[in-house]
């Protein structure tokens, strides 16, 4: 029997092999892949369009021709799960990498110079974390108006004190290093300092935080679709469909139950793969300093 070859062992011993060989990683990164596929093909994988009205066959039982039942205007409901993945995926991942993005520049700058602008990032911190972010969620779709972009920038604003913190606090751990002393005796700039070699290093907690943030934007996210804030019709939203199934809870349950499931399934994964990936890099202490 051969011997496994260099590159297998390169893989086990790296960051993605820790992670796709570990049994709640592996599983979770395959039902990761498939939704992402399942998002970006929908316009051409869905068994039925996702807007087209039937009612004839409104509320109709999971049957052959409709696997998960049709809702009460007679749309397939796994084509509308489908389709919304699309929203929930695209609304979560872009609001939570804007979020972080600007949440690592807020905490660099605040945790590298210090002086009133960090005392001023800290107290608007301080202020936000006191407030649920389903809260701050709402006070913002209520005052801008609901659609996907103020979703978005809803959500990214929500989180936006979490990733500023987190950063702040790496920030602060790293820069008086001795190496970071010894950068600035050689005579580099501020800006190198804070760009290559602070935050690549406090880049992979705040990645890992981003990614957990993301199961819980999906949740807000179908939160804000359930009081019609979200998606607005005819796009399709697994909060939205949630919310128009609770009205026919009694007489078409899967209405409400296949998409809820769907979120917590989504949800429930990332977790996983989110844990997968802070045991492969061994970050748990740095995850609690922020």
């Amino acid at each position: 029997m051969t011997s496994p070859s260099p590159r297998w062992h390169s893989f086990r011993r790296s960051t993605a092999g820790k992670v796709l060989l570990s049994p709640k990683g592996g599983i979770a990164g395959v039902y990761l892949l498939i939704l992402v596929l399942i998002a970006l093909l929908a316009p051409w994988i869905t068994p039925y369009p996702y807007d087209v009205q039937e009612l004839t066959i409104a509320s109709q039982a999971p049957s052959l021709a409709h696997w998960l039942g049709t809702d009460e205007f007679g749309r397939d409901v796994l084509s509308r799960i489908m389709y919304g993945a699309r929203t929930s995926l695209s609304v979560s991942i872009t609001s939570i990498s804007v979020s972080v993005f600007i949440g690592m520049m807020l905490g660099a700058a605040a945790g590298y110079f210090g002086g009133l602008f960090d005392r001023m990032t800290t107290a608007a911190v301080d202020l936000s974390w006191s407030f649920p972010e389903i809260l701050i969620a709402l006070i913002l779709v209520a005052i801008i108006g609901p659609g996907l972009t103020s979703t978005m920038l809803a959500i990214g604003i929500a989180y936006l004190a979490q990733f500023t913190r987190l950063t702040r606090a790496q920030i602060l751990s790293l820069k008086n290093e001795t190496y970071i002393e010894a950068t600035l005796n050689l005579g580099a700039s501020h800006g190198h300092i804070v760009f290559r070699h602070l935050m690549p290093n406090a880049l992979a907690p705040v990645i890992i935080c981003g990614m957990l943030a993301t199961g819980d934007a999906i949740i807000l996210e179908a939160t804000l679709g359930f009081f019609g804030l979200g998606a607005q019709p005819p796009v399709p939203s697994w909060g939205a469909m949630m919310s128009s199934g609770s009205a026919l809870i009694f007489k078409a349950p899967w209405v409400i139950i296949f998409p809820g499931l769907a979120v917590a399934i989504t949800v429930i994964m990332i977790n996983l793969f989110g844990d997968a990936l802070i045991r492969a890099l061994d970050i748990r202490a740095k995850l609690r300093e922020g």
